[in-house]
C-alpha cells in the first residue's frame, strides 16, 4: 500500500427536509385542522480515528463526501426521516485543517475518537407548528435548513513514542530493522527511505514502544532541498528523538549541527524534545577514530554520546534502554496529567 500523509477533500452535510402543509381530512370530522409534519434532519459529516489504517491513500481516489438530505414531512403529523450520517474513517494521528492549511479543526490522536465536522441542516416546520388560537388553518411551512460545506486538508502525523532523525545513510533504517520486526528497504545510497516507517520495539513483556524512522534530512531541507522537511511532522508527537550520526562519514560535529539547524528551522517543538545522540557504524571505525569523534561530538553537543553499530549490534541494548527511560517518563507524566 502506498504511503500518503496529506490529502484535500470536499465535505458537505445534508440539507434538512422540508415541512409540509396538510390538513386532517376524515369523514364526519368537519374541522380537522392542520396536521403537516416537520422535515427530518440532514446527515452529519463525521470523522473517526481507527487503528487498522496507516495511510491516507484512500482519499486520493475518493475526494468528495456528501451526506443525504433529510426526508420531507407528511400529513398526519408525520416527521420526515433523519438522514444517515457519513462517517469518514481515518488513521489515528490524523489532523483536520481548514482550507488555509493553518487552522486546526480537529486532532484525532486517540483510537475511537470521533468528531462532527459538519452538522446536518435542521428540518423545516410543517404547518402544525404555526397553529394558534387566532390562526386555526395556517398555510405556512418552512423549507429545511441547508447543510454546511467546506474543503479541508487531512494531515497524518504518525503516533510513535520515539523518532529517528539523521542525515541520509546514517543507518536509521538498519537500526529499525535490527530492533523491531519492521523491514524497511536498506541500501548503500542516500534517500533509500522515501516514506516514514514504524516498528514496535519489545525489550520485555512490560517494556514496549513504537519507533518511527523518517527519510533523511540534508542541509536546506526546510527550503525544500532533498525530500524537504515535511516528514518531520511524523515525529512531532514523539517523546524522545534518537539522533543517529554516521561515525564513518568524517565530520560528525557538522553532521549533528546540520540536523539540529533543520529541526530549529522546522519548529513544532522538536528542539525541545529530549535528544539521545548515538554515533553509529562503530564497526567501520578504528577504536582511536571512534574515541576521538565521540569526544568531539560530546563537546559540541554538551551531552553524552552513545556508540553503536546497527550491523554488529554493539551498543544497541544501551541505546534502547536510554530510549525506554525517556518513553517511560513521558508516559508517567501523561498518566499523572490525566489523573
Amino acid at each position: 500500500m502506498k504511503f500518503l500523509d496529506q490529502a484535500k477533500i470536499y465535505c458537505r452535510s445534508g440539507d434538512g427536509g422540508n415541512g409540509v402543509v396538510a390538513f386532517r381530512r376524515e369523514r364526519f370530522i368537519e374541522f380537522g385542522g392542520p396536521d403537516g409534519g416537520d422535515g427530518g434532519r440532514g446527515g452529519n459529516i463525521e470523522f473517526e480515528a481507527v487503528q487498522n489504517l496507516n495511510t491516507l491513500i484512500d482519499f486520493r481516489y475518493t475526494q468528495h463526501f456528501r451526506a443525504a438530505k433529510g426526508g420531507n414531512g407528511a400529513g398526519a403529523n408525520k416527521t420526515g426521516a433523519g438522514a444517515r450520517d457519513v462517517v469518514i474513517k481515518v488513521p489515528v494521528g490524523t489532523q483536520i485543517f481548514d482550507d488555509d492549511r493553518e487552522t486546526l479543526l480537529a486532532d484525532l490522536d486517540v483510537p475511537g475518537k470521533r468528531v462532527v465536522l459538519l452538522s446536518g441542516g435542521d428540518g423545516g416546520h410543517g404547518n402544525t407548528h404555526f397553529k394558534s388560537s387566532t390562526n386555526r388553518a395556517p398555510r405556512r411551512a418552512d423549507k429545511g435548513w441547508p447543510g454546511e460545506e467546506r474543503w479541508v486538508w487531512l494531515r497524518l502525523k504518525l503516533i510513535a513514542d520515539a523518532g529517528l532523525v539523521g542525515l541520509p545513510n546514517a543507518g536509521k533504517s538498519t537500526f529499525l530493522s535490527v530492533v523491531s520486526a519492521a523491514r524497511p528497504k536498506v541500501a548503500d545510497y542516500p534517500f533509500t527511505t522515501l516514506h516514514p516507517q514504524l516498528g514496535v520495539v519489545r525489550l520485555s513483556d512490560t517494556q514496549e514502544f513504537v519507533l518511527a524512522d523518517i527519510p533523511g534530512l540534508i542541509e536546506g531541507a526546510h527550503e525544500g532541498a532533498g525530500l524537504g522537511d515535511r516528514f518531520l511532522g511524523h515525529v512531532e508527537r514523539c517523546a524522545v528523538l534518537l539522533h543517529l550520526v554516521d561515525g564513518a562519514a568524517g565530520d560528525v560535529v557538522q553532521a549533528w549541527r546540520t540536523i539540529r539547524e533543520e529541526l530549529t528551522s522546522y519548529g513544532g517543538g522538536l528542539t525541545d524534545k529530549p535528544e539521545i545522540i548515538a554515533l553509529n557504524k562503530s564497526d567501520a571505525m578504528t577504536p582511536r577514530e571512534a574515541s576521538a569523534r565521540r569526544s568531539a561530538l560530546a563537546r559540541a553537543s554538551g551531552q553524552p554520546v552513545l556508540l553503536l553499530s546497527g550491523v554488529s549490534g554493539q551498543g544497541v541494548p544501551e541505546v534502547l534502554q536510554a530510549l525506554w527511560r525517556e518513553v517511560a517518563a513521558a508516559r508517567a507524566r501523561r498518566a499523572g496529567t490525566a489523573a
